[in-house]
């Protein structure tokens, strides 16, 4: 092999080489364009609602005022009721309170029956309205506001009235039921309020 032939296959090695180059720098810059046009990470600013958990904490303020004021209720209301059996000569404790009530064994005077009926009106304290209002105000008290806690605080209501039942020593007055029927349902729509997505 002569010089001139080893010079021919330099320049045609370099050729070759340099091709080479150019292609794969073309190829580069064609990659670098789709890599540009698809990257590889998208990166999006998270929303508030995304970053910042809802934190849910018992309002124990209404908690001790829902308490206090229902206490102070029920006391009156005891007192109006043994105001009126200690009148008409009767001796009882609160189990056969509930049974001279429920049995219908006690005259109840004109007085304590426009209290009585004062208080269960649809305006009054002990009205459906105002104590199923005062039970949800409770229940979300109780939760923090928490609509996912909203099936504990029915069973809750559910059992309390149970409970009621079973010291009133039998089925209990219509009032209560429609009271249970109003707060059931009103914490059902509590419920359903939270579950349905904002626009």
């Amino acid at each position: 092999m002569g010089l001139n032939e080893i010079h021919a296959a330099s320049a045609s090695y370099g050729s070759t080489k340099t091709n080479r180059t150019k292609s794969k720098t073309a190829m580069d810059k064609t990659e670098t364009k789709n890599n540009q046009d698809t990257p590889s990470a998208v990166y999006e600013k998270s929303t508030d609602s995304q970053t910042k958990k809802t934190e849910f904490k018992q309002d124990t303020a209404t908690i001790s005022q829902l308490k206090a004021e229902a206490e102070k209720r029920n006391g009156q209301l005891r007192d109006l009721v043994k105001k009126m059996l200690l009148k008409q000569g009767q001796t009882f404790d609160e189990s056969t309170m509930y049974q001279l009530l429920r049995e219908e064994k006690v005259h109840v005077d004109k007085e304590t029956a426009a209290q009585a009926k004062a208080d269960i009106a649809e305006d009054g304290y002990w009205g459906v309205e105002q104590t199923s209002d005062r039970l949800v105000s409770f229940a979300k008290a109780l939760t923090g506001g928490d609509p996912d806690k909203t099936d504990e605080m029915i069973a809750a209501v559910k059992k309390g009235y149970e409970q009621a039942a079973k010291a009133w020593g039998g089925e209990l007055p219509d009032i209560c039921k429609q009271t249970l029927d109003a707060t059931l349902e009103k914490l059902e729509a509590w419920k359903n309020s939270e579950a349905e997505p904002e626009e």
